[in-house]
Order: structure tokens, then C-alpha cells, then sequence
């Protein structure tokens, strides 16, 4: 099979998953910096996920541009990590509207570890179809972000017993790391794009 119907549906679950976030923000109480004041907490926490959402959907376009045929193991990945990245307005909003209670952020720390994990599921799956040789094999072959982003997923959701603010400086480590699309998959890709 070829990549675009796993792309387009990916992309319209993604969507929708933003646009539920959105929809549940609520304007502010009052309409004076006080007012604006109680509503950035919900803002930044928002912020946060639609980064992570936005992470995700740049790096899961680069991974399938590295990609040729999939099978049905790797449609089932793919839902799987659809699935992860569909529940994270659930656990943002618990999260915000808990006011960053222990449970709600560790609820949200292990979200993103479940999307994590899917994601490096569909990736080696994605890499056993094409080959081991090929440009996506090549391109992932050391995955040290992937690695330390799972690690600090589980320091951030172990560190929710401590303090819910060592969870969110965890969070927002892995998002930092990420923000920039995986740098190997775009040369490969801009490799292949230039006849290499």
C-alpha cells in the first residue's frame, strides 16, 4: 500500500484533536489583566500540548515522505499512535482544570510517553518494510532524541509525586528537543529530493 491515505487520515485525526483543544478554551472570567492573569495557566497548558501535537504531526509527515509502501502491521501502528495523540485534550484539560494536581500530570506524562513509544513502534515498523538499507533505515539509525524524550517522559511522570512542576519542566525539556523536526529525517528527505 502506498502512504497517502495513512497521511491524510493522520492528519484530519491530528486536526480534529487541535480543534477539540481549542474549542474548550473558555474566555476569561472577567475582562481586565486579572481575568487574563487566572486564564494563563489554561493558556500555557494548551500551548504545550498544541506544540506537542504540532511536533508530531511534522515529524510523523517527514516519516512518511521516507516512506513507500506500508502493510497492515503498519496501519495498526499508526492507529495506535492516533489513537495516544487523540486523548491528549483529555489529559490536557484534566491537567488544567485540576490545577495541576499530581495524578492529572502524571496522567499527562504517561499520554506523551504512550504516544512516544507508539511513535518508535510505527518507525521501526516503517523501517522493516523499506529495508534495512533504506533512506528511512539510514536516516533513524541512532535515535537519541527518541531515547532521551522517552527518558524524560518517565522522569517527568515519576517526578509528579514530587512536585507537579518537576513533571511540567520535563515536559516541556522534551518539547524543546523536538521542536525543531528531526534533522536526519529532513536530509534524507531533502537527499531524495535532489536525486540522491
Amino acid at each position: 500500500m502506498e502512504t497517502n491515505r495513512v497521511e491524510a487520515f493522520s492528519d484530519g485525526v491530528l486536526a480534529i484533536a487541535i480543534t477539540i483543544m481549542v474549542l474548550e478554551l473558555k474566555v476569561p472570567d472577567t475582562p481586565d489583566l486579572h481575568g487574563l492573569a487566572e486564564f494563563l495557566p489554561t493558556l500555557l497548558t494548551y500551548v504545550l500540548s498544541f506544540v506537542y501535537i504540532g511536533i508530531y504531526w511534522t515529524n510523523h509527515h517527514h516519516l512518511m515522505h521516507l516512506t513507500q509502501r506500508i502493510d497492515g502491521a503498519a496501519l495498526w501502528a499508526n492507529l495506535n499512535l492516533l489513537f495516544w495523540l487523540s486523548i491528549v485534550p483529555f489529559t490536557t484539560r484534566w491537567m488544567d482544570e485540576s490545577s495541576l494536581a499530581k495524578l492529572p500530570v502524571l496522567v499527562y506524562g504517561i499520554n506523551l510517553l504512550a504516544a512516544a513509544v507508539s511513535y518508535t513502534i510505527l518507525q521501526a515498523r516503517l523501517i522493516r518494510i523499506q529495508g534495512a538499507e533504506s533512506r528511512l533505515a539510514r536516516a533513524i539509525r541512532n535515535d537519541a532524541k527518541g531515547k532521551w524524550s522517552m527518558g524524560l517522559y518517565v522522569v517527568g511522570s515519576a517526578g509528579a509525586f514530587l512536585s507537579p512542576w518537576v513533571s511540567v519542566a520535563a515536559y516541556v525539556a522534551v518539547a524543546a528537543i523536538w521542536i525543531v523536526p528531526d534533522r536526519r529525517i529532513e536530509r534524507a528527505v531533502a537527499a531524495g529530493d535532489d536525486g540522491a
